[in-house]
């Protein structure tokens, strides 16, 4: 049983400059969204950011929403926040596949999101997953982005000569030597 086990949580880290986190929301299930809410904003303010919240009407919104957000506006990190119960049809299995890969699509293209979207069996398991004073899954997300938000400027911005592409003005192709 999950809630019997112990998970390693990371300690909350720092950022030497502010952050600006974007929560995109679904309040479909507003009672959970309410909890999951209160848990990214206040892992946010903890880090010292600063959150902007919208909401949309179902979860399969949230990726669009973001994408959005990441071509139109200025966020440094973004969190998914929403709740999809089990049901009698196969929607369930949709949305949470949808969902999850179109957050994992727009991680791989850069953008730092911490995945706070409930994928339960039932209202039950939803709560304690989301209560703040539970599993605090809407905070576990804000500090998941914000981690990926300290790695991504430890690293810095992309080194020129990184890639396909070498680092001299002259490469090597078979048979010769080419000037770029």
């Amino acid at each position: 049983m999950a809630a019997s086990e112990l998970h390693h949580i990371m300690p909350r880290g720092t950022l030497e400059k502010p952050a600006k986190v974007l929560i995109v929301y679904s309040p479909y299930y507003k009672d959970i969204s309410d909890e999951q809410l209160a848990g990214a904003k206040a892992e946010i303010e903890a880090w010292g950011g600063a959150w902007e919240a919208v909401e949309v009407p179902g979860a399969l919104e949230i990726p669009t929403a973001i994408a959005m957000a990441g071509r139109m506006a200025n966020f440094d990190a973004y969190v998914a926040l929403g709740c999809v119960i089990r049901g009698e049809t196969t929607h369930y299995d949709t949305v949470c596949n949808d969902s999850s890969r179109g957050i994992t699509l727009l991680g791989l293209q850069g953008l730092l999101i911490g995945n706070g979207i409930l994928t339960v069996e039932n209202r039950e398991q939803a709560l304690v997953r989301a209560r703040v004073a539970d599993q605090n899954k809407g905070g576990g997300a804000a500090a998941a982005a914000l981690h990926l938000l300290a790695l991504s400027r430890k690293w810095g911005a992309p080194k020129s000569g990184v890639g396909f592409r070498p680092a001299t003005d002259e490469y090597q192709l078979a048979g010769g030597t080419t000037s770029a």
